[in-house]
């Protein structure tokens, strides 16, 4: 494990360069942060100034080296790095609330937008006018997008939303793409087909992210619950109340195997079996675990003050992140031999973490 402060502001989002050696974040204001790491610090080069709102979203595309960063401005800036500098170029995202999230596809052709408006924009180049255009995914949508979550076909997109639904779209382009194959999601796609929608009545959908295969959507919504649909089971859905807190970001580490983090500040490993359970490893990368019998005086009595327990408790020494965690990434491997991931929180630290518990 490792841990890096970038300041006392949350880190709102944050996003990853190919080789890992540079990460761009969002300290909870307009500007989008690029940091370069020389040893084992972390060292300012780049401001993206463009946005005149809080950035909800910043995605890294490895092999094009493109940033995208959208913002409660209702824009999206696609940035290129040229002569040292990072030239943005404007999205027409035509949409009356706020950008909340961005995803770019497998294949970086295009790229999703989830915002306010009930809509998501899918955004793609048109070289004969040189500028990056949308189309509007709006069916069924009837809240804010939170999450978006790309399968690896390059053409299914899964959101997340407040009005408690989980839902995968076709967001197939015909303009500059071929025409896709069938899945176990769903045969026919044209652009805006609703391939699968899922609600409780629990709460937001945080996060969602598909398995490396494209079989299995997780979702974790804030009623503390984690979701898995499995694609080839006639989309049967598998949900597991958890005791925890809401996590906040889902991410996939093997086929069957899950990282949840949110406000319990520390991530969890979770595993998923096809006859249809959800069981929680345990957690990851705890430093000191409570005990019980080896409570000083003075603690005891500090204990019983302030929460009303004896146990030596110190929610400080226990978790690296001192506030909810509102991020996971992928930060080495891909598909199933993923072993390292990163969390950004609330508390304006960034973790690297090893995916063993």
């Amino acid at each position: 494990m490792s841990l890096y402060s970038f300041g006392i502001q949350p880190i709102t989002c944050h996003a990853w360069n190919k080789d890992r050696t540079q990460i761009a974040i969002s300290p909870n204001n307009d500007v989008v942060q690029i940091f370069e790491k020389a040893g084992n610090q972390w060292t300012k080069i780049h401001d993206l100034t463009e946005h005149n709102g809080l950035i909800t979203g910043i995605d890294w595309a490895p092999k094009s080296n493109l940033i995208v960063t959208c913002a409660v401005d209702r824009n999206a800036y696609v940035w290129n790095l040229k002569d040292g500098v990072w030239k943005p170029t404007l999205v027409l995202l035509r949409i009356n609330r706020a950008a909340t999230c961005v995803k770019w596809s497998p294949l970086e052709n295009k790229f999703a937008v989830g915002s306010g408006s009930q809509t998501i924009s899918i955004c793609y180049f048109e070289k004969e006018n040189d500028w990056w255009l949308s189309k509007h995914i709006k069916k069924s949508i009837r809240s804010t997008i939170l999450n978006l979550a790309w399968h690896p076909n390059n053409v299914l997109l899964a959101a997340g939303s407040c009005d408690f639904n989980c839902r995968i779209f076709s967001a197939y382009v015909k303009e500059i793409e071929d025409k896709p194959s069938a899945t176990p999601w769903g045969t026919k796609m044209p652009f805006g087909e609703l391939l699968f929608e899922k609600g409780e009545s629990g709460g937001w959908v945080h996060s969602v992210c598909f398995s490396p295969s494209g079989q299995y959507l997780v979702w974790v919504s804030h009623d503390s619950t984690v979701t898995v649909a499995d694609a080839t089971k006639d989309k049967v859905v598998t949900q597991l109340k958890t005791e925890f807190l809401p996590f906040l970001s889902v991410i996939f580490v093997t086929e069957n195997q899950l990282i949840a983090a949110g406000h319990d500040c520390c991530p969890y490993l979770l595993s998923y079996n096809t006859p249809g359970n959800i069981e929680v490893i345990g957690k990851i990368g705890t430093q000191k675990q409570s005990s019980r019998g080896n409570v000083s005086a003075m603690q005891h009595f500090r204990n019983l003050d302030k929460k009303a327990t004896v146990e030596n408790e110190d929610p400080a020494a226990a978790t690296l992140h001192q506030n909810s965690i509102s991020q996971l990434l992928i930060f080495e491997g891909e598909g199933s031999g993923v072993s390292k991931f990163s969390s950004a929180g609330i508390d304006g630290a960034l973790v690297i973490w090893d995916t063993k518990p």
